[in-house]
């Protein structure tokens, strides 16, 4: 369709398949005029825009009945720079799509999480992050975000700015400041990692989480409720020679187990939950070890095909180990009906100024139920567990905080407040989930 006009009326869906809206329109831009075309449309007829990445948000963080705009069409390498490592691409460009076009000039990201499936300007925008004592999140690799504002203005923010405080704000936006049409990355020379999947008591693991978590590039842990064991996972870098992962042993424990077989278990658990602890129990017995060295991106990223919805809080460091065996206790006092792990890791604070990890370190503790099974009091209960510690929430997960709550553990959060008022005054980017976080 010229101007890369899509469909009305038509309903869109989150990759869980939980958070629903029909948009007035979507819209579906090809260049950076295209979408300040269709920004101005959508002002134009009174209409509100969202964004939504590739949709990987468990969050209402995209719901519109406005504008949504698909940016898959701007999805392209803008520029690299050899010499200083900066590269500009197109804020559609999924994850896995950058690391194989970096991977192709000899650069990496620093860090990246476990899922490549999301577009690097919603990955930005929700704080989605990885793990590493001495690693930040993807927003803190960015050096410059190119945004386009309801007014059809294209700005420039970066970290070099007069005043950087515009650039603070857009680093971890929450789609509420504009869209994002490019985003300029820091990257490193590409890498390989050497990744090692070991199970261990779980009482070793939260003891010795930070000697754990120290001795490792990436250290990360999964443990499952009613279960005394934790599968650890660890990463480092290495210059042995690639030994990846065989296409059976992937067509085996992500095609098979996964998809198939783990599909029909959670099934089977969604409809008799008390026999929950007993399979957790049976499953921490049978904790896969894994060995292997691969590109970077290869050993960051899992394949993730059972759908689930999350919610994820960044407490400080110290208060992680506590928090997890709070979460546990719930669970096994309640006899709660969940039987996905929580996965636990560590982020090094930065400061973009909503970001989880502002100016503090970080353990991230996320939890996980399976689509279509309850989750609402598993969720309130996590939630006051680390509102104790101050915790904060991932943007791209399920929390149920306000502005106010939010306003408290956030230092700089009136300052972002200013940016989207100069950014944003007629809140065009807004939506019932802006409203409750951040006001009208």
């Amino acid at each position: 369709m010229s101007g890369g006009r899509g469909a009305t009326g038509r309903e869109w869906r989150n990759w869980t398949g939980d958070q629903v809206c029909t948009p007035a329109a979507i819209e579906r831009p090809r260049t950076r005029e295209e979408l300040v075309d269709a920004i101005g449309r959508a002002v134009a007829a009174g209409r509100t825009v969202k964004v939504p990445g590739a949709g990987h948000s468990f969050s209402e963080a995209a719901l519109t009945d406005g504008v949504m705009i698909d940016l898959g069409g701007l999805r392209r390498v803008l520029d690299a720079d050899a010499s200083s490592g900066l590269v500009k691409v197109q804020g559609g460009i999924v994850l896995h799509e950058l690391n194989r076009e970096l991977h192709a000039r000899g650069r990496a990201m620093a860090n990246l999480g476990d899922i490549d499936s999301q577009t690097i300007s919603g990955a930005i925008s929700t704080a989605t992050h990885g793990t590493g004592t001495g690693l930040q999140n993807i927003s803190a690799q960015v050096a410059a975000v190119e945004l386009v504002t309801a007014g059809g203005e294209v700005c420039e923010l970066g970290a070099g700015d007069p005043d950087p405080t515009g650039f603070l704000a857009a680093g971890v936006g929450l789609g509420a400041l504009g869209a994002i049409s490019a985003v300029t990355l820091r990257t490193v020379p590409a890498f390989t990692l050497h990744r090692v999947d070991e199970p261990l008591p779980l009482d070793d693991v939260l003891g010795g989480f930070e000697q754990l978590a120290n001795a490792n590039d990436h250290f990360e842990f999964f443990v499952f409720p009613y279960t005394d064991q934790a599968l650890t996972i660890r990463r480092n870098r290495t210059n042995a020679p690639l030994r990846p992962r065989s296409r059976l042993n992937v067509l085996v424990n992500e095609r098979l187990m996964q998809d198939k077989v783990g599909d029909l278990m959670f099934r089977f658990t969604a409809r008799f939950g008390r026999l929950i602890p007993w399979l957790a129990r049976i499953s921490a017995r049978f904790l896969s070890e894994g060995d292997y060295i691969d590109h970077s991106f290869n050993i960051f990223s899992s394949l993730r095909t059972l759908r689930f919805t999350e919610m994820e809080w960044a407490v400080p460091r110290a208060n992680g180990p506590e928090a997890v065996r709070r979460v546990l206790d719930w669970v096994a006092a309640e006899r709660y009906p969940v039987a996905f792990p929580l996965e636990c890791r560590a982020v090094a604070a930065d400061d973009a100024l909503l970001s989880p990890s502002f100016e503090r370190d970080v353990f991230y503790i996320a939890v996980h139920q399976y689509r279509g099974m309850e989750w609402r009091p598993y969720f309130e209960a996590v939630q006051s567990i680390m509102g104790e510690y101050g915790g904060r929430p991932h943007w791209g997960k399920r929390h149920m905080l306000t502005r106010d709550a939010l306003a408290e553990r956030y230092p700089r959060f009136g300052d972002f407040l200013a940016v989207r008022d100069r950014l944003d005054p007629a809140r065009v980017f807004a939506n019932a989930y802006t409203e409750r976080c951040l006001g009208p």
